[in-house]
């Protein structure tokens, strides 16, 4: 009874989540237009494009960059996607790509009014309907086409991506994007609870685009913080490979110090998979001491904020990190307050961790690098990372000819050889480490098979053309 009395209440559920929203769009606007110059216009000079604009032309229908590459181009920076936008539906447009003969790619975004064409059988090109969201749940928009380019404008997150630009080099702007572009400002489109609620993932897109534009680390708007603070346990809802996404973009950016406190004094840490209670003071040294490394990793940043490995693996639940992401964190939270006792070699006990490290030398190489920088060692970071480990010269097959019985023994001789390597600057070879098994298997209480016993008798063991066993062992 208590499944049905739930399965009936679903649909009631479902509405209170599912928000209508197509009366909450922001009030219509002046329209602000500039023209860009040649010069300015050249990332958009390609065959692709132009030959897209022209099959659009062709049928009647408006195309125009939007977003983020308007941005970047009033911004001087060469876009690294072209997102297009158009009034003709996605019917309009398969017709239109059907009668031009392009190869239509990925339909999957055609619910949403996206196709995707391979254009000159060279490079694929998105273009969108001109849409509306008529409902949201925070996560999806169920969306309704329409012709209205503001209407468009007014459904995006910010300000700074709420431009048009045509192919002639007319900018539109609905919402003075481009002075807010200009002063460096970050303001969402309208009521930012509004905009937050369709999407709650455009809290963690507005810290990603303050710290990216934005002229001062502190330049926030208290209406977009008091919206974060209302609206952060939004991000319960959104999966955590979307989190991660942005978060790693925001610890790699500007100001990520700055932002990511922001983002706990906001209350938002606990719905991204961070504890109740992070140790901020320590983020804040880490961040300071990594400042001089171009490209830290962002999950080195964030075991700062970690006090123990079960926090560790918290976070790696909530974020769906990958399998490096969340080994690195683990290492670093294991091995951050080790004290190596004073060496002569400085490298020496980094070298012993990497020997003993059972997994890729590699990635555990790149682990230690790691390490040393969020203890601020940078010099000693940069000699390990220039240190290649030679590779230990005795196997299975040496020991088996030196006389070590096979089974779990052979893993314990083969520890000690190598620690007599790593002792000993990693120089001995081979036929070197060979000569100390006799002594190793006494120590440890075994008896030589009699393939070792024979090869001692011939003094293959310790390379002499004579000598019996106990000059192997001397």
């Amino acid at each position: 009874m208590i499944v049905l009395e739930n399965i009936c209440r679903l649909p009631i559920l479902l509405r209170q989540l599912w928000k209508p929203c197509s009366r909450q769009l922001p009030p219509r606007r002046q329209l602000l237009t500039m023209q860009l110059s040649a010069e300015q216009l050249a990332p958009l000079r390609t065959p692709e494009v132009t030959q897209l604009a022209e099959m659009f032309g062709r049928h009647g229908y408006e195309l125009r960059l939007a977003g983020g590459a308007v941005r970047d181009m009033l911004s001087g920076i060469v876009p690294a996607d072209l997102d297009f936008a158009t009034p003709a539906t996605p019917d309009q447009m398969k017709a239109l790509f059907a009668a031009e003969q392009v190869r239509l790619i990925n339909t999957k975004g055609e619910k949403h009014g996206t196709i995707t064409a391979r254009v000159n059988d060279a490079v694929n090109m998105e273009v969108t309907t001109l849409r509306i969201d008529v409902a949201t749940d925070g996560r999806h928009a169920e969306v309704q086409f329409t012709t209205d380019w503001q209407q468009d404008a007014g459904r995006r997150d910010l300000t700074v991506n709420a431009m048009f630009l045509d192919l002639n080099g007319t900018v539109y702007d609905y919402f003075n994007g481009y002075e807010d572009l200009q002063h460096r400002r970050i303001r969402f489109v309208g009521d930012p609870s509004t905009r937050i609620q369709e999407d709650y993932l455009r809290i963690l897109r507005y810290f990603r685009f303050f710290g990216r534009l934005s002229g001062s680390a502190d330049g926030h708007e208290a209406a977009a913080l008091s919206a974060v603070r209302e609206n952060a346990a939004g991000l319960a809802r959104i999966s955590g490979e979307r989190i991660w996404s942005e978060l790693k973009r925001i610890l790699a950016g500007r100001y990520h110090r700055e932002l990511m406190l922001t983002m706990l004094d906001l209350g938002v840490g606990p719905h991204i998979g961070l504890p109740p209670d992070p140790d901020t003071a320590e983020f804040g040294r880490i961040c300071e001491r990594m400042e001089v490394v171009q490209e830290p990793q962002p999950i080195t940043l964030l075991a700062g904020l970690l006090r123990t490995l079960e926090e560790m693996m918290a976070l790696h639940q909530r974020l769906k990190l990958s399998a490096f992401e969340r080994d690195l964190g683990l290492f670093i939270v294991t091995h951050r307050e080790d004290t190596p006792p004073p060496h002569p070699q400085p490298l020496r006990p980094y070298q012993q961790l990497l020997a003993d490290y059972r997994a890729s030398k590699r990635v555990g190489k790149l682990f230690i690098v790691e390490l040393l920088r969020y203890r601020g060692q940078h010099q000693l970071a940069a000699e390990f990372d220039a240190w290649e480990m030679p590779r230990f010269p005795v196997n299975g097959a040496t020991l088996k000819e030196a006389g070590v019985p096979v089974g779990r023994h052979m893993s314990r001789v083969l520890d000690r050889l190598r620690q007599i390597w790593i002792d000993t600057d990693f120089q001995p070879t081979e036929q070197q480490l060979k000569k100390h098994v006799p002594a190793v298997m006494e120590e440890l209480g075994l008896t030589p098979t009699s393939a070792g016993k024979g090869e001692g008798k011939k003094g293959e063991v310790n390379g002499t053309d004579g000598g019996g066993g106990g000059e192997v062992a001397s």
